[in-house]
């Protein structure tokens, strides 16, 4: 199938969290012999902070942010047996949505693909008008990177005809074990943006946990953090491209996962970090959510703390040959289970069940 993708950015993570879902899943996809078309506009100082190159599984296309950019690339949907809208490009939102609805062909799937859902239905809740509560009725489906039992039945409450979740997942080609890199070398690491719904709990479970181990070493990486006060055993690195993500890694003794608190509160929203540090071995400490036990084990597979004070304990009491432990299970795990090829998979059978009852019923 021919599938036109209009997201916020493949050739970028800068500030683009879902780089990694977007090229774990769509690399899989081709693999099962879909032609992708990936759009995404020129904003944000994405393009000047590629880290990647235009790959061979899908044809990038590099649009202006500019209506006259926007309508030649939606009037290229028509050409598309699946369109796809993913939410938080970050421009023309509204515009794209109900622009996949009016350009797709009548015999397209129309999907919304929600990448933060938790937030999205916030919007939505608030907004009698919103773009994407008035393109429900007209959408085949609504697929989302997290959230469980409670986004499906919101969703499915609003409108959608159908809502399922399609996880994180791991490319094993992608994360990795790799040899340690003393740039990252530390006692806890965290990588994520400074995000107005995640400084606080970056407080409560990082900072807090630095500062009650003065004598251990931490490590911050992401984007915004360069003034935020933090403990003098804490180290900000800046933005971490994803070329040194499997370093990053594999380095500490252990790596730190905090989940965003909209995230937190819908549970069943593994972040891309979790499946990237699992599948570089990592010793994986998260902050707990609900449904994480559908991932990883808790105490084999990964440490969930409930406080920073949980963090600092874990941390304290963490051999290396413990951390080791968790991180081989946890590799284990997810090439078993959690592999983007499985959520590719998935997916494929989706499109195609849709196809194929579409064809029955006309």
């Amino acid at each position: 199938m021919k599938i036109a993708f209009y997201g916020s950015s493949l050739l970028s993570s800068y500030w683009n969290g879902a780089a990694t879902y977007y090229r774990g899943i769509l690399k899989a996809l081709a693999a099962h012999g879909h032609q992708i078309t990936f759009y995404e506009p020129d904003a944000f100082d994405r393009q000047q902070n590629r880290d990647i190159d235009p790959p061979e599984w899908a044809t990038s296309v590099v649009y202006p942010a500019t209506t006259e950019g926007l309508s030649a690339v939606l009037a290229e949907a028509r050409r598309a047996d699946v369109v796809v809208k993913a939410s938080g490009v970050g421009v023309f939102d509204a515009e794209l949505i109900a622009g996949i609805v009016e350009h797709a062909s009548p015999d397209a799937i129309k999907i919304f693909w929600d990448v933060d859902a938790a937030a999205t239905l916030d919007e939505i809740r608030a907004d009698p008008a919103h773009p994407v509560r008035n393109a429900l009725p007209h959408l085949d489906m609504v697929l989302t990177y997290g959230g469980g039992p409670p986004v499906v039945e919101a969703y499915e409450a609003l409108g959608a005809a159908r809502c399922i979740p399609v996880y994180n997942a791991v490319d094993p080609d992608t994360h990795h074990p790799v040899a340690p890199d003393d740039r990252f070398a530390c006692d806890l690491a965290f990588l994520g943006n400074r995000l107005p719904d995640r400084e606080a709990r970056v407080e409560q479970f990082f900072l807090a946990a630095a500062a009650a181990l003065p004598e251990q070493s931490f490590l911050i990486g992401g984007s915004g953090w360069h003034d935020k006060h933090m403990p003098a055993n804490v180290r900000h690195l800046g933005h971490v491209g994803t070329a040194d993500h499997n370093a990053f890694n594999c380095t500490p003794r252990a790596v730190l996962n905090i989940a965003r608190d909209s995230m937190a509160a819908v549970g069943f929203s593994p972040a891309t970090r979790v499946f990237e540090a699992a599948g570089a071995g990592a010793c994986l400490i998260t902050d707990y959510w609900e449904g994480i036990e559908q991932f990883l084990i808790p105490g084999e597979e990964v440490l969930v703390a409930r406080t920073g004070q949980d963090v600092a304990d874990l941390l304290a009491d963490l051999t290396t040959e413990h951390a080791r432990a968790i991180g081989d299970a946890a590799r284990k795990r997810v090439l078993a289970e959690h592999t983007y090829e499985l959520r590719a998979k998935q997916v494929d059978e989706l499109f195609r069940t849709h196809a194929a009852t579409a064809k029955v019923a006309a």
